[in-house]
């Protein structure tokens, strides 16, 4: 989805895989306030996109953030440099898909979930956790934090003939170390809602 012109154009996930949805069975909370909530990560990402003279940070280059360095303020700076490599990660993901390469889907998926970890900061001990546990196990691609962060779920790109000792896998590695018992769905892809007759 081009948020900017609302366009939307479909790719196909890689042949022979699957998405599991993973629920740390920790529920997320956007009405924080402070530094912790959604509202202070928007106020940074303006704060940088005012910096720059755009209204929205996909129109920075990797070349003026990296001037930016310095300049703009730490926390900042961290927010826009998470936005515009997942602006990147985003554009080369639907590359990816495009061509069935889920071993570079997979990179990219994790990839995402570091940043928003660390730049973004809206992960929480337990979908790291859960990321951790699934990114360890034979067949996993890669796998992220999906939705608002904070808590909620994490999915993750598994090799479709691996799904079902995935799930058992990080159902039991996730559970030894949290003490909690997750809930793990495979997913396959599908056309979605339609009108029926």
């Amino acid at each position: 989805i081009d948020f900017r012109t609302l366009a939307t154009k479909p790719y196909p996930l890689p042949d022979e895989t699957a998405v599991v949805v993973m629920d740390t069975q920790t529920r997320h909370n956007h009405s924080g306030s402070g530094e912790n909530s959604y509202n202070a990560r928007r106020v940074d990402c303006e704060r940088a996109a005012a910096f720059f003279g755009v209204s929205f940070l996909r129109d920075v280059g990797f070349s003026q953030l990296r001037e930016a360095e310095g300049k703009l303020g730490r926390q900042a700076f961290r927010r826009a440099r998470h936005v515009i490599s997942e602006d990147a990660r985003t554009l080369a993901a639907a590359e990816a898909m495009r061509r069935g390469d889920a071993p570079t889907l997979g990179k990219l998926m994790s990839a995402s979930h570091d940043s928003l970890r660390g730049d973004f900061e809206v992960t929480n001990d337990a979908l790291n956790e859960m990321v951790a546990c699934a990114r360890e196990q034979t067949g996993c691609y890669g796998a992220r934090m999906t939705g608002g962060g904070f808590g909620g779920c994490a999915v993750a790109l598994v090799k479709a003939e691996a799904s079902s000792i995935f799930t058992a896998n990080v159902a039991a590695g996730y559970k030894a170390k949290t003490g909690v018992k997750p809930e793990l769905y495979v997913c396959q892809p599908a056309a979605g809602a339609s009108r029926v007759a």
